[in-house]
């Protein structure tokens, strides 16, 4: 930051008078005056005949002469210096008036044209004004009497001594103000800046907030809006509401229709200093166009920690809304129309293997391609089970799945999906290390655990490397067991990880790729988990494969 420079000015001060020293420059002329007439005035009550001195009168005439050409002269076009013959002048005009009137006092009116010189020309004029004042006297007193008794030497000692502390004084106070005048200056245009430097910034954030296309609400200590932006305006005004107002009436529930109370509407609550975390509302009325809102507030404290204000941000998600709405709507209506061709399926499967069985066929099946057929049965109605919790997870998102939970036993469940899998992974050479599992039985749903089981599989067949291996561990204690299952495809950056259990989510690197998918086995995978009482996590690396870890519960 630059400093003003103050020199210039300073050096303008001595070279030219402005208007403001033209005024001063009168009013110091006429306060003189004024002061002169009055002791004439009473002078004259006193004594009539005071004026009838020459010299009285003479130093009178100068005085007022001087006023008059302080008047008259326009100052501003001279410069200053020539300013500094008026009080000289003036104090000549004082000492003569003395010299007639010697016991009037005039001599204390000397204060003034030393307070004069003193104030517009520093040191010099101190000094100077003193010293003229002094000599004159002294001069005055010298000349007109041959010798000087001790009574006139204290009086013409007292008055010189008197205007140098009134020069000294005088001299120190303009110079203080001079430098709080200089400091002041400063402070003003440091002000000036910070001020502009404010503006500027306040009107760039009007700008960003204007650019966006969110909503943006700001309010004060007082609960009163400062702030409403361009996206949140026109948000409103779809909707009838005025242009400064910054939010609805009627805000309603998730339904649509069950309007929130009051108190507990976003805004209401974000005035009482309340935080609220993206909470989606619904604005219009009940039957007409609606908009779903995302509102997020977070009230401003003071340096005291006290409520002084807040912000509020709105986002309009109706179309991300709509957009989830349609992709169940879609995922319901493919789960419905795959329903039937399963059925159908799982019939004649069932109606193949009865009727070997019942010796109705001429060639029976042999041993292995009955074994086939009954692995395709059970998947068929595990299939089929899948597609219809698939249709119920579709039509409520916030579905939570019915366990069923019984004695069971967990390397059972992994042997028996590794035989189901065996196929698939044998199309890409990929084969199962399991070695010994234990045997560890525990309370859970078995059709569950196989959905998290064949899930977890799967990811490692489908994201595998060809020829690839998948490493599976069980590892139990007292209470817990853990299901290790570790590939060696193509790991997962840290980003991909974050996002890895969202519904429908696949990760940008296989999205265009030959790996098929919806992104819902993970997430369902670890709801399970869940409702077991345990969890599902994932350890990868990018390039190093992944390790899925299924923890469980021995006892519920």
């Amino acid at each position: 930051m630059t400093l003003p420079n103050l020199a210039a000015p300073r050096r303008r001060r001595h070279s030219v008078v402005t208007p403001r020293v033209e005024r001063s420059v009168f009013l110091s002329q006429l306060l003189l005056a004024g002061a002169m007439l009055l002791l004439v005035a009473v002078a004259t009550l006193v004594d009539p005949i005071v004026l009838a001195d020459p010299q009285f009168f003479a130093g009178l005439t100068l005085i007022f002469v001087m006023t008059g050409v302080a008047a008259a002269v326009p100052w501003r076009r001279i410069d200053k210096r020539f300013t500094v013959a008026l009080p000289v002048i003036d104090i000549v005009g004082l000492v003569l008036a003395r010299e007639g009137q010697p016991l009037l006092g005039v001599s204390l009116l000397l204060v003034f044209p030393v307070i004069w010189m003193s104030t517009h020309f520093g040191k010099a004029g101190a000094v100077g004004s003193v010293l003229l004042s002094a000599g004159l006297l002294w001069l005055q007193a010298l000349l007109g009497t041959d010798s000087l008794d001790g009574s006139e030497v204290s009086r013409l000692a007292v008055v010189p001594i008197m205007l140098s502390f009134v020069a000294a004084m005088t001299f120190a106070t303009t110079h203080r103000a001079a430098a709080q005048r200089v400091l002041l200056t400063q402070q003003a245009e440091l002000f000036e800046t910070a001020l502009r430097r404010s503006k500027r910034q306040r009107q760039t954030l009007d700008e960003i907030f204007d650019a966006v296309d969110f909503g943006v609400v700001g309010f004060d200590r007082s609960r009163r809006p400062t702030f409403i932006n361009r996206a949140h305006r026109e948000l409103l005004s779809r909707f009838g509401v005025l242009d400064g107002q910054p939010t609805t009436t009627l805000v309603y529930m998730d339904d649509q229709r069950t309007a929130f109370a009051p108190t507990e509407r976003p805004y209401d609550r974000a005035l009482r200093g309340d935080t609220v975390d993206r909470l989606t509302v619904w604005i219009g009325d009940v039957g007409q166009q609606q908009a779903a809102l995302l509102i997020s507030a977070r009230p401003v404290l003071d340096d005291l920690g006290d409520f002084d204000g807040g912000v509020m941000v709105v986002r309009d998600v109706t179309t991300e809304l709509r957009a989830v709405k349609a992709r169940d709507d879609l995922v319901a209506s493919v789960s419905h129309e795959l329903r039937t061709p399963l059925t159908s399926i799982l019939g004649y499967l069932e109606l193949v293997l009865d009727d070997d069985r019942q010796g109705g066929t001429t060639d029976h099946l042999d041993a292995d391609s009955r074994r086939m057929l009954g692995i395709a049965s059970k998947n068929a109605d595990r299939l089929l089970a899948l597609v219809a919790e698939l249709l119920t997870a579709a039509s409520d998102t916030k579905h939570t799945l019915a366990l069923r939970v019984a004695p069971c036993e967990l390397s059972g469940i992994v042997t028996d999906a590794i035989e189901s899998l065996t196929p698939l992974a044998a199309e890409r050479r990929i084969v199962f290390e399991t070695g010994t599992l234990p045997l560890v039985p525990l309370e859970a749903d078995a059709f569950r655990l196989r959905q998290v089981v064949d899930n977890v599989f799967s990811n490692a067949i489908k994201y595998n490397v060809f020829a690839g291996k998948i490493t599976v561990q069980i590892e139990a204690t007292d209470a817990a067991v853990e299901l290790r299952v570790t590939d060696t495809g193509r790991g997962m950056s840290a980003e991909e990880q974050l996002h890895l259990f969202d519904r429908f989510y696949r990760a940008d690197s296989v999205r265009g790729s030959s790996v098929h998918g919806y992104g819902l086995g993970l997430s369902i995978s670890r709801d399970i988990a869940r409702q077991h009482g345990g969890d599902l996590r994932l350890e990868s690396r990018a390039g190093r494969g992944a390790t899925a870890i299924v923890t469980l519960p021995l006892h519920r």
